[in-house]
């Protein structure tokens, strides 16, 4: 994959010492402390470089008349994020509006960037989705935690004492099952996307490989828009006053 070691090659002359350094000091040393960031998370960076630049060019064009290409993008997508979350969030939502378009827009062009030739998608590598995940479920419990202050424990204990060791145990697997359903679904999907696309290309190197790209952009779209939903109604549900 020439495109995608390309930029690991470069990534890792920029930030493979600072990486190497910080992995030992977790405890976690590189296998190649010459390399230490892989193929998959140099297209992460690359990912969140673009949008960090889009971000960019979005604040510093803005514009009340005449709206530019990339400021028309954005004002798209916050209002198909707006009209999504609202019903699910409640009043609160505009708050977590930042972090939805970030996650939903570093999704998708995380699932797209496996249409580039010699690139393999990041979210088919299951540690991306499950990063994404963590993320994710970290997030929603620090906003219960945030809104509900102690009386969000409470729900994980349920209505009776005597039962709220068990209920317990059932909400922290239940909690834990979510990162593996945003995992798994995510990787899953997009995993075989990219296996549909390399054996169409494989097979019939000109109809059909045209036919599996258009459902990968079709799987990317859909992958990113549940996953946000997902996290949305995960937000709602920790920040709900019925605790």
């Amino acid at each position: 994959m020439f495109v995608q070691h390309f930029f690991a090659h470069y990534i890792n002359l920029i930030l493979g010492p600072a990486a190497a350094w910080l992995m030992t000091l977790v405890g976690q040393p590189p296998l190649n402390p010459g390399r230490p960031i892989t193929g998959v998370f140099s297209m992460e960076i690359v990912a969140f470089l673009v949008l960090l630049i889009f971000f960019i060019v979005v604040r510093c064009t803005l514009k009340v008349e005449n709206p530019g290409t990339a400021q028309q993008l954005a004002e798209m997508t916050e209002e198909l994020v707006s009209s999504q979350t609202e019903p699910i969030i409640g009043d609160r939502y505009p708050l977590y509006l930042g972090f939805l378009t970030a996650l939903v827009l570093f999704v998708f062009l995380n699932n797209i960037l496996g249409l580039i030739p010699d690139v393999e998608t990041p979210t088919s590598s299951e540690v991306v989705p499950l990063g994404l995940a963590i993320v994710t479920f970290v997030y929603y419990h620090l906003q219960g935690l945030r809104w509900n202050k102690i009386s969000y424990g409470k729900q994980f204990l349920g209505p009776l004492w005597w039962l709220a060791p068990l209920m317990l145990l059932i909400e922290f697997i239940s909690h834990l099952a979510r990162i593996l359903s945003l995992t798994v679904r995510l990787f899953a999907n997009m995993f075989a996307s990219d296996l549909l696309i390399l054996i169409s290309f494989s097979l019939i190197p000109f109809i059909f490989p045209v036919i599996f790209i258009g459902f990968h952009l079709f799987v990317s779209i859909i992958q990113a828009y549940v996953f946000m939903m997902l996290a949305a109604i995960y937000i709602g549900q920790a920040i709900a006053h019925e605790h």
